[in-house]
């Protein structure tokens, strides 16, 4: 069974084994990012809210504890989704108006009612995507009212410090929702989600990461003179 995806004028052919392993990726990863996110939180509020007791808490055992939970939700979020879908019977035209593969415009091919398999998919993608980011905004308010009850000046530290992840959760979080509890979304803002998703996002973290690093901007702001520099010279 071939399943041609398409965009644009541009038509690429992948088989159904294919389409499979590329969803069940997609969705490993982006489970497993998720909770990676929400492990980053909880780190951050141990340095910040019990610094004297980071190197007790985050011990070897903890952050094996944390990788297990990594894999095991990704894989989860992932097989579950598609053990149904692998089961759909399938009748063409089956064509793909999208970039890559993924789970909804999938299982609108299906020749069978598919509004229960649709649900299911939509809850499980929004469960795991809307728990998350409250999980990790929840995380960093109670970072905040902690640190602000120390010290007043500590607070606007702590928000320096949380403002980089806060930056990346919302990037990554916002196309992730959007797609995963809009019902009925169209396929110009469809194939723009998932380019943010797919190649801005990656692209971006370690653009806000590097910029966030003292060293790297003195770096950055080095280069920069010297072009300056050399411009004025030739």
């Amino acid at each position: 069974m071939k399943f041609p995806y398409c965009h644009a004028k541009n038509t690429f052919i992948i088989s159904f084994g294919g389409c499979i392993v590329q969803i069940f990726f997609i969705h490993v990863i982006g489970g497993m990012e998720m909770v990676l996110l929400i492990a980053m939180a909880f780190d951050r509020y141990v340095a910040i809210c019990k610094p004297l007791h980071y190197f007790t808490i985050m011990n070897q055992k903890m952050c094996i504890l944390l990788l297990s939970a990594l894999w095991l939700i990704g894989l989860i979020h992932s097989v579950v989704q598609l053990v149904f879908v692998i089961k759909l019977p399938f009748c063409g035209p089956n064509v793909l108006d999208t970039f890559y593969c993924d789970l909804p415009p999938l299982i609108k091919l299906a020749c069978t009612d598919t509004y229960r398999l649709e649900f299911m998919v939509t809850a499980n993608s929004g469960f795991i995507s809307l728990g998350s980011f409250f999980i990790l905004i929840i995380s960093y308010i109670f970072i905040l009212i902690t640190v602000r009850k120390h010290s007043s000046s500590g607070s606007s530290k702590a928000l320096s410090t949380l403002s980089t992840h806060i930056m990346v959760v919302i990037l990554f979080f916002g196309p992730c929702i959007f797609v995963s509890t809009w019902p009925h979304p169209t396929s110009h803002l469809d194939k723009f989600l998932a380019i943010f998703d797919a190649v801005l996002t990656p692209f971006l973290n370690p653009v806000i990461y590097t910029f966030r690093n003292k060293e790297m901007k003195m770096a950055m702001r080095r280069v920069c003179s010297q072009l300056l520099v050399y411009r004025r010279i030739s």
